[in-house]
C-alpha cells in the first residue's frame, strides 16, 4: 500500500469519525436498550429507530448501509452486552478477548440490519421511497438472523412493545408483525417531520393516517379475548434453587444440590404440579436412578407430579441429551409414575452454539476454557415431540433459548396443549439485563399462543404469566424460594398460534407488492 493510499484512508476515517450523523445513529442504536426489559420504556422504540432512519432518506445504498452499521453496532453493543458476563467470568479468556469476542457477535448481528439498509437503497427507483421498503426488507433480515449459524433472534424490535398497546397485535401478527409495524411507524414519523419541514403538508396525510389506522386497530384487538377460560385451575410451585455456577458441576456439590431441590418440594406437594429448573439435578439420569425413585414414589404418595431438568445419557447411541422428565402422575389414575427412559420426557432441539455444542470443536476446543464449558456437547432432540403429560395436564415445553423461537412452539402446540412451560438457568448471567430480557422474550410467547405460561429457573427470573402475556406472580432473582400460585387454563386458538409462517409470509409480500405497486404509477406519471 502506497503513502498516498494510507493518507487517504486515514482521511476518509478522519472524515467518518467527525461526521455528527454517524455518532447521532450510534447514540441512538445505544439508547434503544432503555425500551427492553428490565427498563421497558416501550414508548422509546417507536421513535429512536426514526433519528436513524431519517438520515437513510434520499442516501446511495452504501452510504444507507454505513449509516446503518452505526445505529445497528449501537443497539446491538448496548442490548446484548450481557454476553461478557458468561465469557468474562466463565470462559477463562483475558478481559480484552472477552470484550473482543462479544463485539465480534455485535458486529455479526449488525450485518442484518445494514443489508436491510442496503437492499432497500438499492431497489428504490425513487430515492424518497426506500424507507418504505426498509420494513419488508428489514423482516427478511430479522429472518435470515434467526435461521443464520443455528439463529439469534434475539433483541428483534416488537419484543419491546410487550408492555405497551401494540401487544393487543401479537396474538393476531405475532411478534413478528409488532416489529414490522414499529418500523411502519418510525418511518411514518420521518416522512411526516420532513414533509412538514418542507412545508408539504398535504403529503402528511398518507403517513398520519397509517398512524391513526395502527392505533384503532390497537384498541380494537384490545378488545377481543381469543382464547377464553374454562373455569379450571391448576396449582403450580416453581423451585428456585440460586445454585451458584461456579459450584454447580462440582462433584462434591451433586448429593447438597438433589436433596435442596427435594427439600424445597417436600412442603409443597399440595401444589398439582411442581417445576424444577433445567438442569435442576447435576447428575446424568442412569446415574441416579435410586433418587429419581425416592421422588417419584414421594410425587406418587403426594397427588402430585414434579418436572425436572436433567441430563440423559442413551448407551446405545451413546449421546447426552439436555431433557426434562416428569415424576408422579402422570395421569390422576397413574399408580407408577416414572421409570427409565418413559416416553413422558423432552429433549432439547435448538441447541446454543459453544454452551452446549462447539462447532468444529477439534480446532476450538484446545483454545480455551470458553470451548470447554461442562455439558457442552449434547446432541439434538426431535424438533416435534409429544407434549409432557403432569396429572392430566398437557405441557408443551421449551428449554432456555429455544423459547425464542415460535415457529418451534408452533409446531410443537396441539389441540391438548394446557401451559407453556420453560425452563433455564439464567446463572451465566449474573445480575445483567440477559435474564430480564428472556423473561420479556417468554411472555411474548404467551401473549402470541393464547396459553398461560411457566418459566423456571435456577436463580430467576422466575415466574408465572397469564395467557394475556401479563405476570400473575414472580418471585425475586437470587434467592433460594418457591412461587406458588394458581394459573387459569384456557381454550381456543389465537390466529397467529394457527398460521406463524403464513403471517410471516404476507407480513413481507403485502408491503412488497404495495411499494412497488407504487414505484411503477411513479414512473408511470414521470413518462
Amino acid at each position: 500500500m502506497t503513502k498516498k493510499n494510507i493518507q487517504t484512508r486515514i482521511l476518509y476515517l478522519k472524515n467518518t469519525l467527525l461526521n455528527k450523523n454517524y455518532w447521532l445513529c450510534f447514540i441512538a442504536g445505544l439508547s434503544l436498550v432503555f425500551a427492553y426489559a428490565p427498563f421497558s420504556q416501550w414508548y422509546l422504540s417507536l421513535f429512536i429507530p426514526a433519528i436513524a432512519f431519517s438520515r437513510l432518506v434520499n442516501q446511495s445504498p452504501k452510504k444507507s448501509a454505513k449509516l446503518m452499521s452505526f445505529f445497528a453496532f449501537g443497539w446491538f453493543a448496548s442490548g446484548i452486552s450481557w454476553v461478557h458476563v458468561s465469557i468474562d467470568q466463565f470462559g477463562g479468556l483475558p478481559l480484552i478477548a472477552s470484550i473482543g469476542l462479544m463485539l465480534l457477535l455485535c458486529l455479526y448481528l449488525t450485518l442484518f440490519p445494514v443489508i436491510a439498509a442496503y437492499l432497500s437503497a438499492y431497489f428504490s427507483r425513487s430515492k424518497s421511497l426506500n424507507l418504505w421498503l426498509l420494513i419488508p426488507f428489514w423482516l427478511i433480515s430479522e429472518y435470515l438472523r434467526s435461521i443464520a449459524f443455528t439463529g439469534f433472534p434475539w433483541l428483534s424490535l416488537g419484543y419491546s412493545q410487550i408492555d405497551g398497546p401494540l401487544a393487543s397485535f401479537a396474538p393476531v401478527i405475532g411478534e413478528v408483525g409488532i416489529t414490522a409495524l414499529v418500523i411502519l411507524i418510525n418511518v411514518c414519523l420521518v416522512k411526516i417531520i420532513n414533509n412538514l419541514k418542507l412545508g408539504t403538508r398535504v403529503t402528511t396525510i398518507i403517513p398520519t393516517s397509517i398512524i391513526f389506522i395502527i392505533a384503532m386497530l390497537s384498541y380494537g384487538f384490545a378488545q377481543v379475548n381469543w382464547v377464553k377460560t374454562t373455569g379450571n385451575t391448576s396449582t403450580v410451585a416453581l423451585v428456585q434453587g440460586n445454585i451458584e455456577q461456579s459450584i454447580k458441576w462440582a462433584p462434591e456439590q451433586e448429593w447438597p444440590t438433589m436433596l435442596k431441590y427435594l427439600d424445597l418440594t417436600r412442603i409443597n406437594y399440595d401444589a398439582d404440579i411442581i417445576i424444577w429448573p433445567e438442569s435442576a439435578i447435576p447428575a446424568v439420569e442412569p446415574a441416579v436412578q435410586d433418587y429419581l425413585d425416592t421422588v417419584n414414589q414421594s410425587a406418587l404418595l403426594n397427588n402430585s407430579a414434579i418436572i425436572t431438568g436433567i441430563l440423559n445419557y442413551n448407551f446405545e447411541s451413546k449421546e447426552y441429551f439436555n431433557s426434562l422428565i416428569v415424576l408422579g402422575k402422570k395421569q390422576e389414575e397413574d399408580e407408577h409414575g416414572y421409570y427409565y427412559n418413559h416416553s413422558n420426557r423432552y429433549s432439547k432441539n435448538h441447541l446454543l452454539p459453544i454452551g452446549e455444542f462447539v462447532p468444529f470443536q477439534e480446532l476450538l476446543r484446545p483454545i480455551a476454557p470458553l470451548f470447554n464449558l461442562p455439558m457442552s456437547s449434547f446432541s439434538r432432540g426431535d424438533y416435534v415431540q409429544q407434549n409432557l403429560i403432569a396429572k392430566d395436564l398437557h405441557l408443551l415445553p421449551l428449554l432456555c433459548f429455544e423459547i425464542v423461537f415460535p415457529h418451534q412452539l408452533a409446531a410443537n402446540l396441539t389441540e391438548q396443549t394446557n401451559i407453556l412451560l420453560t425452563v433455564s438457568n439464567d446463572a451465566w448471567f449474573g445480575d445483567s439485563h440477559g435474564p430480564h430480557q428472556h423473561m420479556e422474550i417468554a411472555r411474548m410467547r404467551a401473549l402470541e399462543f393464547g396459553r398461560p405460561l411457566l418459566r423456571s429457573t435456577n436463580n430467576g427470573v422466575t415466574a408465572v404469566v397469564d395467557h394475556q402475556g401479563n405476570f400473575i406472580a414472580q418471585i425475586p432473582q437470587f434467592k433460594e424460594v418457591v412461587l406458588k400460585t394458581e394459573v387459569a387454563l384456557v381454550t381456543g386458538k389465537t390466529p397467529y398460534s394457527q398460521w406463524p409462517r403464513l403471517i410471516l409470509f404476507l407480513m413481507i409480500v403485502i408491503p412488497l407488492v404495495i411499494i412497488i405497486f407504487s414505484q411503477t404509477r411513479v414512473k408511470n406519471n414521470n413518462n
